[in-house]
């Protein structure tokens, strides 16, 4: 019998510390929202594995590793705002939840909205919420604390910069290859930013975002 407790812990002390994620708040965030409730049906005892889960539509649930570093990179705070773009499952949305005073995620996809809604429901989440919107089309300016990308950008994009408050941070992976470069960008003035590099990993792009030049010989 698969026993969900001892998988859960396992998840947190052999993938998520493993990977430098040493902050309690984000480990008890990871261990109190059930990442099996999240999971697509038939991939119930897989969602604990050091993998991408995969999702309709050729996206994926991201590793809990991966979320770990995230997560304890955006050092969210009580009472901050964040939006996060690829909604997915709701599960890293939900973790979010855990760290900040609201959240609101969005999707392309309807169905990933619809179930992720639910799935709040189901694990009484009431701070997040999910809308259909179309991440290129943002045009909202300092709006929120914290904005995670779950998401690639094969180039990077400033408008989801312009988003942040002052104070506020921005997690992005940026590149085309099988492994790109995983940023935190902050917000430090009205039209001041800075860069910092976390670590590199693997990530679908977002849908509809702009590739690099092309060159016609």
């Amino acid at each position: 019998m698969f026993d969900v407790q001892f998988a859960r812990r396992q998840m947190i002390e052999q993938q998520v510390r493993a990977w430098e994620v040493l902050d309690l708040k984000v480990l008890d965030a990871l261990g109190r929202v059930p990442r099996e409730e999240y999971a697509p049906a038939g991939y119930r005892e897989i969602a604990f594995a050091d993998a991408n889960v995969p999702l309709a539509h050729g996206q994926c649930m991201l590793a809990p590793k991966v979320e770990g570093r995230i997560l304890q990179s955006l050092e969210i705070q009580p009472h901050e705002h964040a939006l996060e773009v690829g909604t997915g499952t709701g599960f890293f949305a939900a973790c979010i939840g855990q760290l900040a005073r609201s959240v609101r995620t969005i999707d392309l996809f309807p169905d990933f909205v619809a179930g992720a809604t639910q799935a709040f429901a189901r694990t009484g989440i009431h701070n997040v919420v999910a809308a259909t919107a179309d991440a290129m089309q943002f045009a909202e300016r300092d709006a929120y604390d914290v904005i995670a990308l779950t998401g690639s950008l094969p180039v990077y994009d400033a408008r989801f910069e312009r988003g942040l408050k002052v104070g506020g941070r921005l997690f992005a992976c940026i590149g085309s290859g099988p492994m790109l470069e995983a940023v935190r960008v902050t917000r430090t003035g009205p039209a001041d930013w800075s860069r910092e590099s976390l670590f590199e990993t693997g990530m679908p792009a977002l849908l509809h975002a702009p590739g690099p030049p092309q060159f016609v010989f």
